[in-house]
């Protein structure tokens, strides 16, 4: 009865999209069924996802336990029930990401910088050197000599690389966190970061190379954090994917600035003089007469967790112009050593990710089952293991349902905040792409201000899922409000964000409550599904714009077909 009910609803919303009297967020380019399935987007059916997700029945939905397990589950049991196809092993929705957990024992680890000549220093684990064994042993023992390479990057786009003329197999590599500094939007795009700035950059670039560690340079200003931040993240376990090829570090470390001093004036070089010659052209890598003897001890626990695909087919037998919707289903889990409210439910961070999901996927299912089936395939994948390092993501990358190249794009939502109908939106990196003025059309059809990155030398592009399947060459941003809602000013925007990030973000007060808006995030829902449909019609396959870093992967990817 109530899907009878539905039906009518679908038809009657149809025939009033076909007369024009829709509501102004309706895109003229969607056909009659599907603009009637984006209408019927609800933000209490969101509500209603989130509110079981959130619960602590789920226990805080820790990747590998029971409370995400049953998130993946009960996600599972949504796509099901919408009708779409398993997308993930062996004809099921789940694919298995195989994953350890490392945790470095700090009174039984060791690093000892030692000179050719002169007193060894030892280094005091936390105040002087954190870092992690990412090899997955339980004892691992480096003794390499170090190799200052400056920023530790291979950038042909920008003619740039510090590894020109030297070979750092077997080595420990010193190297600079962030990139070269710059004004010139064409050279690292100036202010902005790229991910050639980001430390798991830096990890990843030195495995290729056969270096067996990094010791990254912190300095707070270079950084934009405090050591705290680097010491307080190291001093909890940290998850990498087995067998990833990028992680085979010994000693994936960070150091004191105080601490590099010294070891750059072991090698005869003064630290600034050093750091300034780093980031002009012409610098060369500089084998220091010093070597790290590093004595690892970890705890190490394997496991397994599942990310849930599904499949919407689209009318083409060749999926070749797939689009990809995502959101992260885990969260923190429990925190045993914790008085009091120890779970971390994650209601906004992603339980409301995890509610855009499943309710456009019903959409999605809606619209072709009355006659909208969208040109190509329409995938939904909800990963794990985001918050130890876009894992799930990454692994969905490496094996994608279909080559990587028949996705022309991703679209990922995290943590939107369910406080009332936004006025603006946030979409990092999407710019970046041939779709951007689609995104800007659409945005002004669903009245939406595109709000610009507040903090570009922050990197924040490269810490959300949709970079995983763009390091890949798929064209990937994230859908996020901004901060102007109807009948507020910024200021008041402002201050939600502020106040979640103070008392909510990563803590057990990140929970549900039954004054929550969510009016807002159905709509950021429709105008995701409104960008959907426009991607998965376009007339041609979407890529990046010229010289963008995520190019030469895009290619490669479309040669490879």
């Amino acid at each position: 009865m109530v899907r009878n009910k539905l039906k009518t609803f679908l038809f009657l919303a149809a025939l009033m999209a076909a007369s024009g009297q829709m509501h102004a967020q309706q895109s003229a380019a969607l056909p009659p069924a599907a603009a009637a399935a984006e209408q019927s987007i609800d933000g209490e059916h969101i509500r209603a996802h989130v509110k079981f997700l959130s619960s602590d029945l789920l226990e805080g939905r820790g990747p590998g336990v029971r409370g995400g397990e049953l998130a993946a589950l009960y996600i599972s049991t949504q796509f099901a029930l919408d009708g779409l196809k398993p997308a993930g092993d062996n004809g099921t929705y789940f694919q298995r990401v195989p994953l350890m957990s490392v945790h470095t024992v700090e009174d039984k680890t060791k690093f000892t910088l030692v000179p050719k000549s002169g007193a060894p220093l030892e280094l005091k684990y936390s105040v002087d050197v954190v870092g992690k064994d990412q090899t997955g042993a339980a004892i691992s023992e480096v003794d390499a000599p170090i190799v200052f390479v400056g920023y530790g990057i291979d950038a042909p786009e920008y003619q740039w690389n510090d590894f020109a003329g030297v070979d750092v197999k077997g080595k420990v590599l010193l190297v600079i966190v962030n990139e070269p500094p710059s004004n010139d939007p064409k050279f690292f795009t100036g202010a902005a970061m790229t991910y050639y700035g980001r430390w798991v950059y830096k990890y990843e670039e030195a495995a290729r190379r056969g270096a067996v560690g990094v010791l990254i340079i912190h300095r707070t200003d270079l950084a934009s954090y405090g050591w705290d931040v680097v010491r307080n993240s190291q001093a909890v376990s940290k998850s990498y994917l087995q067998g990833d090829p990028t992680a085979t570090l010994k000693a994936a470390s960070w150091i004191q600035y105080d601490v590099a001093r010294k070891l750059l004036a072991m090698g005869g070089l003064e630290i600034e003089a050093a750091i300034d010659a780093a980031g002009k052209r012409g610098f060369h890598a500089v084998e220091l007469p010093v070597r790290l003897h590093a004595h690892v001890e970890s705890t190490v626990r394997k496991y397994v967790s599942d990310n849930v695909v599904a499949e919407l087919p689209g009318q083409q037998t060749h999926p070749d112009q797939a689009v990809l919707y995502s959101a992260h289903y885990d969260h923190l889990g429990i925190d045993p050593a914790m008085k009091g409210d120890n779970i971390f439910n994650g209601a906004v961070d992603n339980g409301t990710g995890c509610g855009i999901l499943l309710e456009m996927a019903r959409a999605w299912a809606e619209a072709a089952a009355n006659g909208a089936r969208p040109p190509h395939s329409i995938y939904f994948a909800a990963v794990t293991a985001e918050e130890q390092g876009l894992l799930g993501s990454q692994y969905l990358g490496m094996h994608p349902p279909i080559p990587a190249a028949q996705f022309t794009l991703n679209l990922n939502y995290d943590a939107l905040q369910p406080v009332g109908i936004t006025d603006s939106a946030i979409m990092i990196g999407s710019e970046r792409t041939t779709f951007y003025p689609v995104v800007q059309e659409t945005a002004r059809e669903f009245h939406l201000e595109i709000e610009p990155d507040a903090f570009p030398s922050a990197g924040e592009y490269y810490r959300s899922d949709h970079f995983s399947l763009a390091r890949t060459g798929v064209p990937a941003f994230s859908i996020d409000q901004g901060v102007l809602f109807e009948g507020h000013d910024r200021a008041w925007g402002v201050a939600k964000d502020e106040d979640y990030t103070a008392h909510r973000y990563h803590q057990p007060g990140d929970e549900y409550n039954d004054a929550m808006d969510f009016r807002g995030i159905a709509k950021m829902t429709r105008f995701g599904f409104d960008l959907g449909w426009k991607a998965v019609s376009a007339p041609q396959p979407i890529t990046w714009q010229p010289g963008d870093e995520f190019l030469r992967a895009r290619e490669a990817s479309m040669k490879s077909q």
